[in-house]
């Protein structure tokens, strides 16, 4: 879910003196101008309950406490995928790559028919696409579910609020209605970009989002590839940020949801995370910092990690040759690679309902260049380049010898 800040009114007191007048001026102005941010204390969604089809799916709090999280072990899906996803690709009636860095459109595909293989190969398809998407998808929240458990342990969040029908902590809701107004006032565009919940010791996989209500026109979807973002610096730039880690944080959002007087489920973490990770399944490497949740790189001053962060977030929100952008109609899917890209929604549709539902898998604890190396004996890949040497183009000069083995002989 994406963050953003909104509005919302107060009602009229009595009002007796003139010093009260003022009083009460002063706190209502207060009170209206109070903002409020979804993205880290969320709207209970109480409006409209009667005449709505999807009610047991709007947002609940319930007051649990769940154990912090530990390391387990999760082995990607994409590894036992056929490369040429030949069982997925003749299910479907038009394969569309919406642009050469990021998504994919399959038409014709049936969610709830899927096989095992095909599984395994739409894992390896948003690893190497960074977002899969299909439309008029009758599944249903249980079914999302099963399919997301193929690819890894469900993560249950912390904060932001799960369905009302009893069952589905592992749901995370999307719900934004006419209650509350976007405050533009209040926040810039660029901090609405993010990964979900990257400070997560393993940060999730292969996510999926089904929007089940939603506007006409508006509320879109945009994904940005952290594989573009590595690929289009220069090799200096490259190797530099693969020597670094940055802290990932859980406390803003925790501390806005107290505020919003909700119960936070699991309490706060930080994590260090590679700068670049790489991806298991593909080898290629991606930037890994977002807006959202990554707060500073470790080991640096602090004007050069502002520095740093602030261009590698410009990058992400405005290099538009990384991004795709998706309109959501009701049934539709996507899945998108949570450790290769990041995205962020348009608030544009107000007074709509934009409601969606989420399932969000573990993936592995993240891998810097030099771990992946050592761990797998492999050397991790650019993906722009091996996109060129599939297509046979000359790869420029001083692209050439970016990658090379790190911490082990021959």
């Amino acid at each position: 879910m994406a963050p953003v800040a909104t509005s919302e009114e107060s009602g009229n007191g009595t009002i007796g003196s003139v010093a009260e007048l003022k009083k009460t001026q002063v706190n209502k102005q207060r009170e209206e101008i109070r903002i409020i941010n979804p993205f880290y204390s969320p709207s209970a969604g109480n409006e409209n309950d009667d005449d709505y089809q999807y009610a047991k799916y709007k947002p609940r709090f319930p007051v649990l406490n769940w154990e912090p999280l530990t390391e387990i072990e999760v082995i990607d899906r994409g590894h036992f995928a056929d490369s040429g996803k030949t069982a997925l690709f003749s299910a479907a009636q038009k394969v569309k790559h919406l642009t050469p860095a990021i998504g994919t459109e399959l038409v014709g595909i049936n969610l709830r028919q899927l096989t095992g293989q095909q599984k395994d190969e739409l894992a390896l398809l948003v690893a190497e696409r960074g977002v899969v998407f299909f439309r008029d998808q009758e599944l249903s929240v249980h079914e999302q579910l099963d399919i997301a458990r193929h690819f890894g342990p469900l993560h249950k969040h912390a904060t932001t609020p799960v369905p009302r029908e009893p069952g589905l902590e592992e749901v995370h809701i999307v719900y934004n209605d006419a209650s509350r107004r976007p405050d533009a006032s209040a926040f810039s565009k660029i901090e609405l970009w993010h990964s979900d919940v990257t400070y997560e010791i393993q940060p999730p996989s292969t996510t999926s989002l089904k929007v089940i209500t939603g506007p006409e026109y508006g509320g879109d979807t945009l994904w940005s590839s952290g594989y573009a973002l590595y690929s289009s610096l220069s090799p200096g730039m490259q190797a530099y940020l693969e020597s670094l880690t940055a802290l990932h944080s859980a406390v803003a959002q925790a501390e806005g949801s107290r505020a919003a007087g909700l119960h936070v489920r699991r309490e706060p973490i930080e994590t260090v995370h590679p700068v670049v990770r790489v991806h298991p399944v593909t080898g290629w490497k991606s930037v890994y910092v977002n807006p959202g949740f990554t707060r500073r790189i470790l080991g640096v001053p602090k004007p050069e990690s502002d520095t740093i962060l602030n261009f590698l977030f410009h990058q992400i929100a405005e290099n538009v040759d990384f991004q795709v952008r998706f309109h959501w109609e009701p049934n539709s899917v996507a899945f998108w690679d949570n450790r290769i890209v990041t995205h962020t929604a348009t608030f544009d549709f107000w007074p709509q309902t934009r409601h969606a539902l989420r399932a969000t898998p573990h993936g592995e604890k993240p891998e810097s260049v030099e771990e992946y190396e050592r761990r797998t004996g492999k050397v991790a890949k650019d993906r722009q380049i091996e996109i060129w040497k599939e297509q046979g183009i000359d790869i420029p000069q001083s692209r050439k010898g970016l990658s090379r083995a790190r911490g082990y002989n021959d």
